[in-house]
């Protein structure tokens, strides 16, 4: 797919981890100033363009790492991260530095001790696992993780975050299916941030998931030169919905080295948020995310519809732009 031969792609290439699957190079039908699935994948001489504000850990999770493999930002979860490669490297990665062949994975006693600390923190709720992608494992390593989870009984939710389903989904085999099954709620956000990434081959892994009892949520990123429009958001939410796909997140890029190419304004966010509503269910509704950089949380960028006034009156702007008054006045 890529060509390296140039010496910026050459110099990306090594420094930053480079993959596809064939369900991705099937869908590529241009190059990254053209394409949106050709963009997210196939690497750019702008990578080495890194702005001082750029951060390798953008969102903190060293910080908050108190044993190899897990994150506690949040009191009632973790990130569990038991492996860090990927079956294929999203070029705005967040992770971008840390993740890539030779990256570590977990040893087995590195794995216990990041499973005994789960055990160990009776107000742990929920485990995401994370990465990496964890469902790049074998099915025999994923049921072996499964098996520890499903014996906390403090942890009552187990979260996969993966892009596989869409990025391989021969991946989801009837074996691995059978490994997710559980008495505990099985959440699944898929990585994807473009309508041409769903499938024939991908519907038929996610009713595959589904009828395994995983609950399928999507989480995208609001990329430039992706899906930085209503219009494309919309075709994806309404795809993904139609599917039995709650969209999650929509996600702000962070400030990870190289990615300032993908990167648009909070207000331009806003505007594209604002447009979804009203043209859009509830149902495919996501909520707009910021991960404040250096590790202090996610908090919503929602657009705001509402004016205080005094008094304890209100205006209120609906998704066509009309304002009304709220409580509302006598001749209204």
């Amino acid at each position: 797919m890529a060509d390296f031969q140039e010496k910026p792609l050459q110099a990306v290439h090594e420094r930053y981890a480079f993959r596809t699957t064939d369900t991705i190079d099937a869908l590529i039908t241009g190059t990254p100033d053209n394409d949106p699935i050709a963009r997210q994948y196939i690497p750019q001489a702008q990578e080495l363009n890194h702005l001082p504000e750029e951060n390798p850990d953008p969102i903190g999770d060293k910080t908050h790492s108190p044993v190899k493999g897990i994150v506690h930002r949040y009191p009632d979860r973790v990130l569990f991260k038991p492996v860090n490669i990927c079956a294929v490297y999203c070029r705005y990665c967040f992770r971008r530095e840390k993740v890539g062949p030779g990256s570590e994975i977990l040893t087995d006693k590195e794995r216990i001790t990041a499973l005994n600390y789960i055990r160990e923190h009776r107000d742990i709720w929920e485990v995401i696992l994370t990465g990496g992608d964890s469902l790049i494992l074998s099915s025999r390593q994923i049921q072996q993780i499964m098996d520890s989870l499903n014996a906390i009984k403090h942890v009552q939710v187990i979260r996969f975050h993966t892009r596989i389903p869409i990025a391989d989904p021969q991946r989801i085999t009837q074996k691995l299916c059978e490994c997710l099954e559980s008495d505990k709620a099985i959440y699944m956000p898929l990585h994807v941030n473009h309508a041409s990434e769903i499938t024939d081959t991908v519907i038929s892994a996610l009713k595959r998931l589904q009828k395994a009892g995983v609950i399928l949520l999507s989480q995208s990123v609001l990329l430039k030169g992706v899906n930085d429009n209503a219009k494309t958001l919309e075709d994806l939410y309404r795809k993904l919905v139609g599917l039995g796909v709650k969209p999650y997140y929509l996600h702000h890029p962070d400030y990870a080295p190289g990615t300032s190419h993908f990167r648009l304004s909070i207000a331009e966010g806003r505007d594209i948020v604002r447009q979804l509503q009203g043209r859009l269910s509830g149902l495919c509704q996501p909520t707009y995310m910021l991960d404040i950089p250096g590790g202090h949380g996610k908090v919503p960028l929602t657009p705001c519809y509402l004016k205080e006034l005094d008094h304890g009156d209100y205006n209120i702007e609906n998704y066509k732009g009309e304002i009304f008054s709220y409580p509302p006045k006598a001749s209204e």
